[in-house]
């Protein structure tokens, strides 16, 4: 597939978002006075993923009734932060340009997605806000601050620091438990040096693509992952990854939760999923993990839009 066809399938799947979600959310939003029974859900993006990776899953969740909102980040999407060699295509640049969203931090996250929560609670009754992968920091760390406007957590494949010191993605990183993860090969240049964690998605290199393809969208056709890869952003800070994603037991440790195991996944191993839901259930044992299993890569929004949205539907 050319890059031309994949940047167009990337721009319709776009309008697929907007599309059917916006006026569903818009009118649970703006639309009515008191709070309406309909559910709502708040969906948070991984490392180098946008809000627009979500809209198979939010068009079929809007198509059942329910209002769907995915949010962008602070340096991801429409938000995102891009080093000028990322455009040049000049790959010993690339490697060693510094992030412009090197200083973005998990708090910074959380105040992006606090103020939609905010707005649907006035609106909504139940409101379900959903994490994938990285994500699953700023989910914790929304309901940590906001607990009475988070009716239902739900972690897709997600990080959920509980018990680990100093509590950040990284301290999970260097664990046994995700040994197996492919996400070191695919990435460029030193981290510490450029103040993040890069991939280069519209790399020209097929058999490097493939490696990205395996880590996070492994049983995803390559012509669909493409699409995919074409709304991918380059860097994800690592101050983000350094800092504290964990709750209190009073605040985010009283609020449901739902942990959806992907067993196929090669970015965040099943075995790194299992530990995190068991010392969050250590943590909180009286509010312990529903657990759901799908097989499946890291991204079963991309691979099974339908079971997912299904599987949220009644969480």
């Amino acid at each position: 597939m050319r890059r031309r066809e994949v940047l167009a399938s990337a721009g319709a799947a776009l309008l697929g978002t907007l599309g059917p979600a916006t006026p569903a959310s818009s009118a649970g939003v703006a639309g009515h006075r008191g709070r309406s029974n309909q559910r709502a859900f708040v969906f948070v993006h991984g490392a180098w993923h946008g809000s627009m990776h979500w809209s198979r899953v939010t068009e079929r969740l809007v198509a059942q009734g329910h209002c769907a909102v995915a949010v962008d980040l602070p340096g991801s999407g429409l938000k995102a932060g891009y080093p000028r060699s990322y455009f040049n295509n000049d790959r010993v640049a690339f490697a060693t340009e510094p992030s412009p969203i090197r200083g973005v931090g998990l708090d910074d996250y959380v105040a992006a997605v606090v103020p939609v929560l905010e707005a649907l609670g006035k609106r909504h009754s139940h409101v379900t806000l959903v994490g994938h992968s990285f994500g699953g920091q700023t989910i914790t760390l929304a309901a940590e601050r906001v607990p009475h406007l988070v009716q239902h957590l739900v972690y897709v494949t997600a990080f959920c620091p509980a018990l680990q010191e100093p509590g950040s993605a990284g301290a999970y990183d260097a664990l046994p438990e995700n040994a197996r993860s492919r996400i070191e090969p695919v990435m460029l240049g030193d981290p510490e040096a450029i103040g993040a964690y890069r991939l280069d998605p519209r790399s020209a290199d097929a058999a490097y693509l493939e490696q990205v393809r395996q880590a996070f969208y492994g049983d995803v056709p390559f012509d669909d992952f493409l699409k995919f890869a074409a709304c991918l952003n380059p860097d994800t800070p690592v101050k983000a990854a350094s800092d504290d994603g964990r709750g209190t037991v009073a605040r985010w440790g009283r609020v449901p939760r739902t942990f959806v195991r992907c067993t196929l996944d090669q970015a965040l191993p099943v075995e790194l999923q299992d530990r995190m839901i068991r010392e969050a259930d250590q943590f909180t044992p009286r509010n312990r993990f529903t657990v759901q299993t799908l097989e499946s890569s890291h991204s079963p929004f991309a691979s099974m839009p339908d079971r997912l949205a299904a599987l949220l539907a009644v969480c």
